[in-house]
């Protein structure tokens, strides 16, 4: 502002320096720093699959810092990991119940002896998660780290296979196709891991003064991590589809959508047209993954009923019609904003047809279903190798 300019400049002009000889500017007052919240110190008793899990999620944890291992096998899965992690390794768990600096105690074992041992301590500072709570906890940790390793495993082997068949011009391709899967993992499974471990954060809490609402939130974790592990399926099936290795683009179609089917428990039908054992494996694998995207936009936010899938592959033109009876949206109000458009995915399947020279286009009205329509030309090569005549 122009007046708290000048009102500046007067201040430190040599006449308001004169006048004001034997008075000192106030400093301004030092901004307050908040202190970081204290790591939690966190001790583990069983270093067998349960303890490895819970090592191998808590060194990862910025918020928690393992003080302790009580193993009483000198080599297991546990201890090997904790030696690695310079974590201090007891074979004597009294060591560890008896420890000043800690906690948070979770038992593992499933050792009645422990488990009575732990009962006797009145340590109001100390939590302790043992017996069911804590198999049950680790159990979720192991799965989530297992699903986890295992797309990661199927997303390298999808990436081999797509660099396989698509060359140099559809490059670009690879990076929207990483970032649908990202999002559907982060949409999907990642969302369901948050939601579970804020409830066996919360667990931990009620865990010694309400522990039937405890029990009540482990009963809903459960059946959230079944949730999870379902998506994980999903995903996996999703990248690699059957009949994937012969390229066969109308049995790939009819087994997904046979999945597509029984999992989201709509009526689904498919027609198709024309033969696609001469068609380029380029144009295959995309048309799949427009219809795939299509689909899956169908199933989390049209919330169908019914779909309907039709593909037509003519002399000169593939074309594809995808429509289900779900709630509809305003298309041109998901154009305008580009967080919609990559949230439901429009960007990868226009990408995908613009690089082989086709368009997508999109009819959807509020309560009247949505219908997504693909044409894709066939060019005087791909004519000659599906042997017609131009």
């Amino acid at each position: 502002m122009p007046s708290a300019n000048r009102s500046v400049q007067r201040a430190g002009s040599p006449r308001a320096s004169a006048s004001l000889p034997n008075r000192k500017p106030k400093s301004a007052p030092k901004p307050t720093r908040r202190r970081a919240a204290p790591a939690t110190r966190v001790a583990i008793l069983g270093g067998g699959h349960g303890g490895r899990a819970l090592l191998e999620i808590f060194a990862q944890d910025p918020l928690a810092r393992i003080v302790g291992l009580g193993e009483a096998k000198a080599r297991t899965l546990g201890t090997k990991l904790a030696r690695q992690l310079g974590v201090p390794v007891t074979q004597d768990y009294r060591e560890i119940l008896n420890m000043k600096e800690v906690d948070l105690i979770i038992d593992v074992t499933g050792s009645p002896e422990i488990e009575r041992a732990l009962q006797k301590i009145r340590k109001p500072s100390v939590a302790i998660i043992g017996g069911a709570s804590a198999k049950f906890m680790w159990q979720l940790i192991d799965a989530r780290i297992r699903a986890t390793t295992e797309i990661e495993k199927t997303l390298s082997r999808y990436q081999s296979l797509f660099r396989r068949y698509v060359k140099e011009e559809a490059e670009s391709a690879v990076d929207e196709e990483r970032t649908r899967i990202a999002c559907e993992i982060h949409d999907g499974l990642v969302q369901t891991l948050v939601g579970v471990n804020f409830k066996m954060e919360r667990c931990g809490d009620l865990i010694q003064e309400e522990p039937a609402k405890c029990f009540t939130l482990l009963s809903e974790t459960k059946h959230q991590l079944k949730h999870g592990i379902q998506e994980a399926r999903q995903v996996v099936f999703n990248l690699r589809p059957g009949q994937y290795e012969q390229l066969d683009l109308q049995s790939a179609l009819t087994n997904y959508l046979d999945a597509y089917k029984k999992q989201h428990r709509v009526q689904v039908a498919f027609s198709h047209t024309g033969s696609d054992a001469r068609l380029p494996a380029k144009t295959k694998v995309f048309v799949f993954r427009i219809i795939q995207e299509a689909l899956q936009n169908s199933s989390k936010h049209a919330k169908a009923s019914k779909v309907f899938v039709q593909l037509s592959i003519q002399p000169h033109q593939l074309s594809a019609v995808i429509r289900d009876n779900g709630s509809g949206f305003d298309v041109q109000a998901v154009f305008q904003n580009p967080d919609k458009w990559d949230h439901f995915g429009l960007r990868g399947m226009t990408e995908r047809a613009k690089l082989l020279n086709g368009e997508v286009s999109l009819e959807s009205r509020k309560g009247e279903g949505t219908t997504v329509a693909v044409s894709i030309p066939l060019t005087r090569k791909d004519s000659a190798r599906n042997g017609k005549k131009n």
